[in-house]
């Protein structure tokens, strides 16, 4: 008997026949298709605040790459389950073939002996076991136990074409998913290197890119001030958050020490117990959607039409986010920049 492949388990693994892949959401897919590429050999801008409001617009562009990255890591990691399952399934049907085959090779010489080629030996023989099993009408010849090895057989070969084919669609698949991933990463690398330069250019002085400043900085006035958590797993998610305070902004970074916008959020809901999704997107469509008027601490609050960027509101008037390189996880208000929605986890 072959030795088999063993695949990880996985909350996100692929599973079934068919091997389905889950596909990205439309608003990320919208997301990572609309990225506008800027042109490599542009002027820099003529003053401290075009250079800055220029930044501001790389990061925007970077980050919504970044959420793209992240969306196809997590499908390239889901078709390497799938691929694996595949794969163990492959060595056990041939393990399967070889056992029938092995179990009518007997029966086959010890007809052939009494004067005949059996339909078993001529499979065994034959150039084309697939073509002959079609075309084998007979089985009586066998006997009744042969007879069902026999068709055990045939069944066995073509689920083993079945998987094979399976198999050879995901490789093509997961090899289609590193290059998107690939581009994404060119792209975050692009935007935040273009960024970096236009920073640089500037006196020493100028160089801070503070958020709080660049955005309209003002909590909405509906929102309650104080207020508990919904549930015990977000106020655990949010304290979580909390001790992430000051660690740095990295792009498809999710923990223990570096993070994205979702990535803190994915880790702050893990370490509470709470599975979510990579990406700023998905997580937004994982729970209930509530008015920003409702919103209470451990709430995810989702920003800019695309969903590419998110914080957890700590109350206040304050959110809790990562917010781009160069600043470290740290509170803003939460009217910071136009929110698309609050979900409820």
């Amino acid at each position: 008997m072959g030795s088999h492949r063993r695949s990880p388990a996985s909350p996100r693994a692929l599973t079934g026949q068919g091997a389905r892949v889950t596909v990205l959401s439309a608003a990320f897919a919208t997301a990572a298709t609309t990225l506008a590429a800027a042109p490599a050999g542009a002027a820099p801008p003529d003053s401290p605040d075009r250079a800055r409001a220029e930044v501001r617009r790389l990061y925007t562009e970077a980050e919504r790459a970044t959420q793209a990255y992240n969306g196809a890591g997590e499908k390239a990691k889901a078709l390497r389950t799938a691929l694996a399952r595949t794969q163990d399934r492959m060595a056990r049907t041939q393990d399967q073939v070889n056992a029938l085959r092995e179990a009518l090779a007997p029966i086959a010489g010890a007809q052939y002996r009494s004067g005949g080629l059996d339909p078993a030996l001529m499979l065994l023989l034959s150039a084309d076991p697939d073509g002959y099993l079609d075309q084998a009408t007979t089985l009586d010849r066998m006997g009744v136990v042969g007879g069902q090895r026999l068709r055990g057989l045939r069944h066995a070969r073509r689920t083993l074409d079945q998987e094979r084919r399976e198999a050879d669609a995901l490789l093509g698949e997961l090899e289609r998913s590193r290059r998107t991933l690939a581009r994404h990463k060119d792209t975050v690398r692009q935007r935040l290197a273009r960024a970096k330069t236009l920073l640089a250019a500037l006196p020493e002085g100028e160089r801070a890119l503070d958020a709080r400043a660049s955005r309209s900085g003002r909590p909405d006035p509906g929102l309650p001030l104080t207020g508990a958590a919904a549930s015990p797993h977000a106020a655990a998610a949010l304290a979580t958050a909390r001790t992430a305070l000051g660690s740095p902004y990295v792009w498809g970074a999710n923990g223990p020490s570096r993070f994205d916008c979702s990535g803190l959020v994915q880790w702050s809901y893990a370490r509470a117990g709470v599975g979510l999704p990579r990406t700023s997107q998905a997580q937004a469509g994982a729970g209930r959607r509530i008015p920003l008027s409702e919103a209470r601490p451990g709430d995810l609050v989702v920003y800019r039409a695309d969903a590419s960027h998110i914080g957890l509101y700590a109350g206040g008037g304050r959110v809790i986010h990562a917010p781009y390189p160069g600043a470290p996880v740290r509170y803003d208000p939460v009217g910071m920049m136009p929110i698309s929605s609050v979900t409820r986890v």
